[in-house]
């Protein structure tokens, strides 16, 4: 095979493997850590979630849970991807901004990265690589 060919090839594949990539693993992360656990342990979740808007714990948690479960799912088929990316950013804020504010860099580490991840793909959308994509390729090859 030409080296040019491959050097091409990469150069063709790498963007949009980088950016399934970034989405899948950061999107299966927040569910993993965070978007899991809470919507498998409901009733205790609801018992220990900070409700800084006095919004009452059972809706606190609700979006949360949207925020943290399905919007990783939008992301993972990088449908809605952009705004999927949007309510993950607000709890990130919220919980940076309102709920601990008094944590140090440090201590807010994760939340961080958790929020130039999605802040990143909220910039740079998808990519190539969607199931939007998968499924505009079956329908062609039908035709």
């Amino acid at each position: 095979m030409n080296i040019q060919r491959l050097t091409k090839t990469w150069a063709d594949l790498s963007l949009p493997f980088g950016l399934l990539f970034l989405r899948v693993s950061a999107a299966v992360l927040l569910l993993q850590i965070h978007g899991l656990p809470k919507l498998l342990d409901w009733s205790v979740e609801l018992q220990r979630i900070e409700d800084p808007f006095g919004l009452g714990a059972t809706l606190t948690l609700g979006m949360a849970v949207f925020a943290e479960v399905v919007c990783p799912v939008l992301l993972i088929l990088g449908v809605f991807a952009r705004l999927a990316c949007l309510p993950v950013l607000a709890v990130l804020g919220v919980a940076l901004v309102v709920v601990h504010p008094e944590w140090t860099l440090g201590e807010a580490q994760f939340a961080w990265l958790f929020a130039v991840l999605y802040a990143g793909l909220a910039i740079t959308g998808p990519g190539a690589w969607t199931i939007r994509m998968a499924a505009s390729l079956g329908k062609r090859r039908v035709a």
